[in-house]
């Protein structure tokens, strides 16, 4: 008897282990999800997105506001932001006041998504990028404590060698002052598996932008589609359960939610709600 009873405890010990959540922390969001209403009424619409359990977000601007007024408004809420995207320019051009007001918001990153390019990138673009991401990175690091990610977008991924400008990037970039944030349909959109690359390069990454695209679109190198073939996720081609599971192995910090598509009020809920329904 008794040893039917430690039977029944571990096989009841295996279904908890098994109905574990694959996603057990509380996803970010890109500020960009929501940029139309941001961009028109920033205390509303950061209400709304703290009402559907957000508390970390990576901010692609401003919206009006200084970084005072915006951490100000975020920390009335309980809500951080860990991340701050800039532009390239601003990143080379106005590194001083990128970092501060990468500080002022309390940000552990400063990110940058794209490489200036003519057409499709170059070796030389790549070059450029991998100069300027080590330089800058190094002195976001040692000057300010600020830690550099980049967020590809696509078109990184040309042929070169015996794999694509993108593993040049990574190979050529210091770990010390330079990580990545994989967005997963960037890199699915032109051919690649995301959690391969996650394997691939694992520690490299400290971030996901997590994305799905519709079913039935065709990618490309272009780095550029119709914003309303971002779905929610689960719905379309990309297999988020074995992204996240590599995602976890590597070590990944911040897992923020991206949809660019017109339809963020109805698929944000519908995202975020797959997500947690995620067993393992």
């Amino acid at each position: 008897m008794k040893y039917k009873l430690i039977l029944v405890f571990l096989s009841m010990a295996s279904l908890a282990v098994a109905q574990k959540p694959l996603f057990p922390q509380h996803p970010g969001l890109v500020s960009y999800t929501y940029r139309d209403y941001l961009s028109k009424d920033v205390p509303g619409t950061l209400d709304k997105i703290k009402d559907l359990g957000f508390t970390d977000m990576e901010f692609s601007g401003l919206f009006g506001k200084t970084a005072a007024e915006l951490r100000a408004l975020l920390d009335e809420r309980g809500i951080k932001c860990s991340s701050f995207g800039v532009s390239y320019n601003d990143f080379v051009n106005k590194t001083e006041e990128v970092a501060q007001n990468a500080k002022t918001l309390g940000a552990q990153y400063v990110r940058v998504a794209g490489i200036p390019h003519k057409s499709a990138l170059t070796l030389e673009e790549a070059q450029k990028a991998v100069a300027d991401f080590n330089r800058i990175g190094k002195l976001l690091k040692e000057q300010y404590g600020l830690g550099f990610i980049y967020h590809e977008h696509g078109f990184e991924f040309q042929p070169y060698q015996d794999g694509t400008l993108y593993d040049y990037i990574v190979k050529n970039t210091d770990p010390r002052y330079v990580s990545l944030e994989l967005d997963i349909m960037w890199a699915f959109f032109p051919g690649q598996d995301p959690a391969a690359l996650l394997s691939k390069y694992g520690h490299r990454y400290k971030a996901l932008h997590l994305k799905d695209l519709k079913k039935g679109v065709k990618g490309d190198l272009s780095g550029g589609t119709n914003q309303d073939n971002d779905v929610v996720l689960g719905t379309g081609q990309i297999d988020i359960p074995a992204v996240l599971k590599a995602a976890k192995k590597a070590g990944v910090e911040h897992y923020y939610i991206e949809d660019e598509s017109t339809h963020v009020m109805e698929q944000v809920p519908q995202s975020l709600a797959y997500l947690k329904s995620l067993k393992q």
